[in-house]
């Protein structure tokens, strides 16, 4: 399962708009850190991921997934549709150099109409005052067609 529409910088919403992470405004929660600011945690990178994910933005994800585990080619389905974050617990801050997150992710695909969560508990490592994504273990829970 790959998150969102491919493109290499996403539509972007208005700074007021609801961030898709579900948290706060996009101009105060997700929004700056694709434009260059630091996450100051694993789980304000994780929403900005998964922000990216649901606006098709490849080159947040390309830059916030970490050198050693990052695969050659980022291939985002056009076709999923990324209908809500739930974070369920996260560990790691700005004194720590490892984190983690888990998290469900709501999504549909536009073409069938499947729905679907996406359970994952990922691994994230700070360097060079950076947080990056490393890995994740997933389980994919679909549910029942409505």
């Amino acid at each position: 399962m790959s998150f969102g529409a491919a493109a290499q910088r996403g539509r972007r919403p208005a700074d007021t708009d609801p961030c898709p992470c579900g948290r706060a405004a996009f101009g105060q929660c997700c929004g700056p850190i694709p434009a260059g600011e630091r996450a100051p945690t694993p789980e304000r990178l994780m929403r900005s991921r998964y922000t990216a994910f649901a606006l098709g933005d490849a080159a947040h994800l390309r830059a916030t997934w970490h050198p050693s585990t990052a695969p050659e080619r980022l291939d985002l389905d056009a076709a999923t549709r990324w209908e809500g974050l739930e974070i369920i617990a996260a560990t790691g801050g700005p004194d720590d150099r490892r984190g983690t997150v888990e998290f469900r992710a709501r999504w549909r695909d536009a073409d069938t109409g499947r729905r679907g969560v996406l359970h994952e508990v990922s691994r994230f490592r700070l360097a060079a005052g950076r947080w990056y994504y490393l890995d994740g273990e997933v389980s994919e829970l679909e549910t029942p067609e409505e």
